[in-house]
């Protein structure tokens, strides 16, 4: 009975990775106001009533995948804890950054076209998540600051500016690929970009 339970368990968490994965693309290509149920289901290759039944309303979907998005970004921050070296633990977060815009492109424009529509579906999380989770950052940063081990900076916007850039090669893969001859970033000028991303952002910074 419990090893049936535990396939059960797996498939369902299987089925609604698939869907969510689905959704960002949706969101991403159409905006909220433009995603249904319906395109999201053939994109994941689903019946339309396999989506609904996991997810019973657009908006409880669309949240879930921007609540999706931050905790892999928050996942990627893990590097910066008030013992580790600054730029250590910087240029780890902005490396995690620059690999989930490479991977996960989609989902950095569904969170930026929530903003630049003013946050009408998610301001909540933004003003009570996304709001503590940023003052816990600045306070790690500012402790670094407190202990001379980096220049006395706004770390707030330090944080903009990682977020900015970062997420700029998510944001603007078109643009990119087309200053790049119009092709994607190969492997060796990825790893080009996370070296030259940290010198620009860092190397101001650290005392």
């Amino acid at each position: 009975m419990r090893a049936h339970q535990g396939v059960q368990s797996r498939q369902r968490q299987e089925m609604m990775h698939r869907i969510l994965i689905a959704a960002e693309q949706v969101f991403a290509d159409y905006g909220y106001a433009g995603a249904s149920f319906g395109r999201i289901a053939g994109v994941a290759g689903l019946p339309k009533s396999n989506v609904v039944y996991y997810f019973e309303t657009k908006e409880t979907l669309y949240r879930r995948v921007v609540e999706d998005i931050f905790n892999v970004w928050r996942a990627a921050a893990d590097s910066l804890q008030p013992d580790a070296m600054p730029y250590d633990a910087l240029g780890s977060y902005i490396d995690t950054k620059l690999e989930l815009a490479r991977a996960r492109p989609n989902g950095s424009k569904v969170w930026a076209n929530e903003i630049i529509q003013r946050a009408p579906i998610v301001q909540d999380y933004l003003e009570g998540e996304l709001r503590r989770w940023t003052d816990d950052r600045i306070a790690i940063i500012d402790g670094w600051i407190a202990r001379g081990l980096m220049r006395p900076i706004s770390a707030r916007h330090l944080l903009y500016a990682i977020w900015a850039t970062t997420q700029h090669y998510a944001d603007f893969t078109h643009q990119i690929q087309t200053l790049n001859k119009s092709k994607a970033l190969s492997d060796p000028q990825w790893l080009e970009t996370k070296k030259s991303v940290k010198e620009i952002l860092l190397r101001g910074v650290i005392a």
